[in-house]
């Protein structure tokens, strides 16, 4: 099931599509600095995003939560300007070897994609300072750091619909 998955998203990524009706309605819960924090996302990313942030619209949890449909908008920001052949590599090894993943990704560290790698890994903590930057409610940037003890139910929630698109 995790195969079908990652062979439907990376479908979808080839030729990304952003819906404008549906992120200028999206645009209605976030701040200037927010949308500028989303604009940063390649297309792939506000796609899936957009789409993560429909799935929980259409949710019971979701509906009228705010700070979780915030985060929804802006919970890979983290990952910056990742190519796509960066995110195969990184879910390849992720999947396959974790612990060397863990010792090519670094920050700041020889080439760009060590750089790319270590984003897709750490994207949470740093999509959280993003968006913490960016006037994020301390709830949304603890959904948005992945922090279970601070997020509880909304955090299963985003993984869940962030899983199912």
């Amino acid at each position: 099931m995790r195969a079908i998955y990652r062979s439907r998203q990376f479908l979808g990524s080839v030729r990304p599509r952003v819906d404008a009706t549906l992120r200028d309605e999206a645009f209605r819960l976030l701040s200037d600095a927010q949308r500028a924090l989303f604009a940063t996302m390649t297309a792939r990313d506000q796609q899936h995003c957009l789409a993560v942030y429909q799935r929980l619209c259409s949710s019971f949890q979701g509906k009228d939560d705010a700070d979780l449909l915030v985060a929804a908008l802006l919970h890979d920001a983290g990952k910056g300007r990742v190519a796509l052949w960066h995110r195969v590599a990184y879910v390849l090894l992720a999947a396959s070897a974790p612990r060397a993943l863990d010792r090519i990704a670094r920050a700041g560290d020889g080439p760009s994609w060590r750089e790319a790698l270590y984003r897709c890994r750490h994207h949470p903590a740093i999509g959280a300072r993003l968006a913490a930057g960016a006037g994020c409610s301390p709830a949304t940037v603890a959904l948005i750091r992945e922090d279970a003890a601070a997020s509880g139910d909304r955090l299963a929630a985003l993984h869940a619909a962030d899983e199912a698109v």
